[in-house]
């Protein structure tokens, strides 16, 4: 894949109109002397962008076809989970009367799961019921905000967010919500879409191929210079683009927030669109970018979002608890400083044999 740049898109807690999520920025370096050229092509979907560079294998699928189910794919995804549109299944759940039960699809039943999931363990930094207060902060769908919201808006709001009011029938495939809430899984739908494609191109015998939406990476194989894929996190500084670290990954998924573009600035305050559902305010301390490396885009796309919630201390000790391979970055003063978990030592070049 020629070199391109990936911007990342809003999560879950705190949108972008453009969807770039903390912008961290993926920059895939694929090279220009590659020896086999990939097949690539894209298009738009909830909000942000996506793409898929594969190289052609032992598969019946002429190029077009496997363009055309994968955006099939896609848009059941972009149907099913995106705030963008009015006629989502997540839109209609939003729209549906408490305390009924709604009857979900099976690919929303399985978002759900593991966003309470992640809920459950990250201690409540990352939930799914915050919808209302991203809107409110002007960092969803809606209308962009130049001040922050009334405190007693706020508490309002926070009174109706809360996991707890999601119960989950497994056996009927079917969710309610106790109380008026609003359910967005913008941070994690992106991940499971990676997902998606990545298994349907697996299942073709399509083994080489880098699936990239909204700034999530799936990777499988070798890119077409024939050695693991270049993925560059960007350096988190909000005036110019620059790279913090490149990793040569392969047959992973990666996903990376942060909270150092996509905000507003009031009376002399800078307010994050990275919102700490704990306190219905955006965060306010020294980390800026968390890159999660994991085997499921989902669930690294989740964790991304919820570690940069919890801070450096907090989220490496969540981290570390649940086996994850995370890579930070705090800025204090005007530097920046890096650190990681112990399972992401194995994905650092500098730390290799």
């Amino acid at each position: 894949m020629i070199s391109v740049v990936k911007s990342a898109s809003a999560s879950l807690q705190s949108h972008s109109r453009q969807w770039l999520f903390c912008l961290f920025t993926l920059f895939s370096l694929a090279g220009c002397d590659r020896q086999v050229p990939p097949v690539q092509f894209g298009g738009d979907i909830m909000g942000t962008t996506w793409s898929v560079s594969y190289i052609e294998g032992s598969h019946e699928f002429s190029p077009r076809q496997v363009q055309e189910e994968v955006e099939a794919l896609l848009a059941e995804v972009n149907l099913s989970m995106s705030t963008y549109r009015i006629d989502s299944e997540i839109s209609a759940f939003n729209a549906y009367d408490a305390k009924k039960w709604f009857s979900s699809s099976d690919e929303l039943f399985t978002v759900l799961k593991a966003a309470l999931d992640v809920g459950q363990k990250s201690g409540g930094a990352y939930d799914i019921t915050v919808g209302a207060l991203v809107e409110l902060w002007g960092f969803g769908p809606g209308d962009v905000i130049e001040v922050p919201p009334a405190e007693d808006e706020i508490v309002d709001l926070l009174s109706r967010v809360g996991q707890a009011n999601l119960r989950l029938d497994a056996h009927k495939r079917r969710i309610l919500k106790q109380t008026d809430l609003s359910v967005d899984v913008s941070s994690l739908a992106k991940g499971y879409a990676v997902d998606q494609v990545a298994q349907w191109l697996s299942a073709q015998g399509v083994t080489r191929y880098m699936v990239e939406v909204g700034g999530e990476i799936r990777l499988s194989g070798f890119s077409g210079r024939g050695d693991p894929w270049r993925i560059a996190i960007e350096q988190p500084k909000i005036s110019e683009r620059s790279i913090a670290l490149t990793l040569n990954l392969t047959d992973v998924a990666i996903a990376t927030s942060g909270d150092y573009r996509n905000y507003f600035e009031a009376d002399g305050r800078r307010y994050s669109h990275s919102l700490d559902p704990r306190t219905g305010y955006p965060v306010a301390h020294d980390l800026v970018s968390v890159t999660v490396v994991h085997q499921s885009c989902m669930m690294a796309d989740a964790w991304a979002t919820a570690l940069i919630v919890l801070g450096v201390e907090k989220a490496m000790a969540v981290a570390q608890a649940h086996g994850l391979a995370v890579y930070f970055i705090r800025r204090l003063d005007d530097k920046f400083v890096h650190s990681q978990t112990p399972l992401f030592g194995a994905y650092l070049p500098s730390l290799k044999g």
